[in-house]
């Protein structure tokens, strides 16, 4: 069994079209094919079950795959390993970013970190803070920025504090309150609001403020990301809790200080047991930029 046939495996079980798996690896289908029917063979049972128009798992090839990705990973790290081990940063960085980040300028870092290590590909992905935590502790993310409620901090991943903040009301320029100079939760207890999805750490620190001033809130709306969730407001359909960095002032929009309002902790975190090289990199370009921000801004910086 060889390793370049692992892959083919994985791109077959990724695309479920050879011609396009082929693709993917620079190959032809031809050799592709033969290689996986090799491999099939060897084995002594079929991966894929095969038509001219479909190509599905077949209950022997699901088993196979997650071992066949661990395998690869593990090829993958010991390559990584030992170009560090001589100075080398190589390997593949992946990346999880919740959609309301406000502590660090993702864009910015990773271009920093891709003209230093320009060997290494990145890889992005969009979530929440949960999801991220898991895909840390089973290896298949290296890094994610997290954003959770003060009272709720990361278990099982290492972490540092990238920043703390409020969450600020966000309403209509037509509403009742918009031109108040600050808010209590119990102001609002009267309002439709728009929040991220029930049970999302996005929606828990708001969930657990009005849970905490004891009022029961109605959420009429829910969104995946802020755009939309904006949206519903400018339109006066619905008033919502954000932290202040992710709202644009407009003559549509007001956002007003909340004195009990939610809380919440943006974290860099990574894996707590063994972070790739290429992982330690990217954390050490963020440590270092975190702490001339806050060097420049006359602020220490939090860790955790």
């Amino acid at each position: 069994m060889e390793l370049q046939q692992l892959r083919y495996v994985l791109a077959v079980a990724e695309t479920r079209n050879f011609t396009r798996a082929a693709e993917n690896c620079f190959v032809v289908q031809s050799a592709l094919s033969h290689q996986i029917k090799s491999l099939e063979q060897e084995l002594g049972f079929q991966l894929f079950a095969r038509t001219s128009r479909r190509v599905e798992l077949t209950s022997a090839g699901a088993a196979f795959l997650p071992s066949a990705r661990a395998a690869l990973d593990a090829a993958d790290r010991a390559v990584a390993d030992s170009a560090a081990a001589v100075g080398q940063i190589r390997g593949t960085l992946s990346v999880g970013v919740i959609p309301t980040v406000t502590a660090v300028d993702i864009p910015a870092a990773l271009g920093k970190f891709h003209r230093a290590h320009p060997a290494v590909p990145i890889r992005l992905r969009g979530g929440n803070s949960d999801a991220f935590i898991n895909s840390i502790t089973n290896g298949a993310l290296d890094v994610a920025v997290l954003g959770l409620a003060t009272s709720t901090p990361p278990e099982k991943v290492a972490t540092e504090v990238l920043a703390r903040e409020r969450l600020v009301a966000v309403v209509s320029a037509k509403h009742r309150l918009a031109s108040r100079r600050r808010l209590r939760l119990r102001d609002l207890a009267d309002d439709t609001f728009v929040d991220f999805p029930e049970g999302s750490p996005g929606r828990t620190q708001s969930d657990l403020a009005f849970a905490a001033a004891g009022i029961t809130r109605a959420v009429a709306f829910e969104a995946m990301g802020t755009e939309l969730i904006l949206d519903l407001v400018r339109q006066d359909l619905a008033s919502t809790l954000l932290p202040p960095g992710l709202v644009t002032p407009s003559a549509e929009l007001a956002t007003i200080p909340l004195l009990d309002g939610p809380t919440r902790t943006q974290y860099l975190a990574w894996s707590s047991f063994n972070p790739t090289p290429a992982a330690a990199a990217f954390i050490s370009l963020l440590k270092t930029d975190q702490r001339r921000s806050a060097s420049s801004a006359g602020v220490g910086s939090d860790h955790s």
